[in-house]
């Protein structure tokens, strides 16, 4: 297994896992991820220059895509970036790598100088949120703005 920095290559398949894993749960329809118009593009968002965002994926032996988080910055609230497109294939779910990934992300989050993380999900993700609140994720009120608007719970975590 091997995490590095999103590039163009993966685009494709980053969307694919995200719709197969949104299908999975219900949750491919409208308000969603699932309908963004950058899904199949995600390298020209995470890469821009001078952006303060960034994208992990995994791919296993044979660089076969099996999952990946992202960070961008959250204007709703201070020094504040937004946990995003956290996803992983069903072979490897259950063995720790969501844990492994959010402490990534974490720590390229403080790097980036961000003092907050927020995120939000949806109740048809139970085992995610069970992550969350294990990771230290405190659930808040829906902030004004949210742009996903299907997506009905979301935490906060100070770094």
């Amino acid at each position: 297994m091997k995490i590095s920095k999103l590039k163009p290559d993966y685009d494709l398949a980053l969307a694919d896992l995200i719709r197969v894993n949104l299908k999975k749960h219900n949750l491919d329809i409208p308000g969603t991820v699932y309908f963004d118009d950058n899904l199949n593009h995600l390298s020209d968002f995470y890469l821009a220059d001078d952006a303060k965002r960034y994208y992990y994926v995994v791919t296993d032996d044979s660089d076969k895509l099996i999952g990946g988080i992202g960070l961008a910055k959250f204007e709703f609230f201070d020094d504040c970036c937004e946990l995003q497109k956290l996803y992983l294939a069903d072979e490897v779910k259950g063995a720790g790598l969501s844990y492994k990934l959010i402490s990534l992300i974490e720590a390229k989050a403080k790097e980036l100088g961000y003092k907050r993380m927020y995120l939000e999900t949806h109740d048809n993700l139970a085992a995610a949120i069970h992550v969350y609140e294990k990771c230290g994720y405190k659930e808040i009120e829906k902030p004004a703005g949210v742009v996903h608007a299907t997506m009905n719970r979301f935490f906060i975590k100070e770094l």
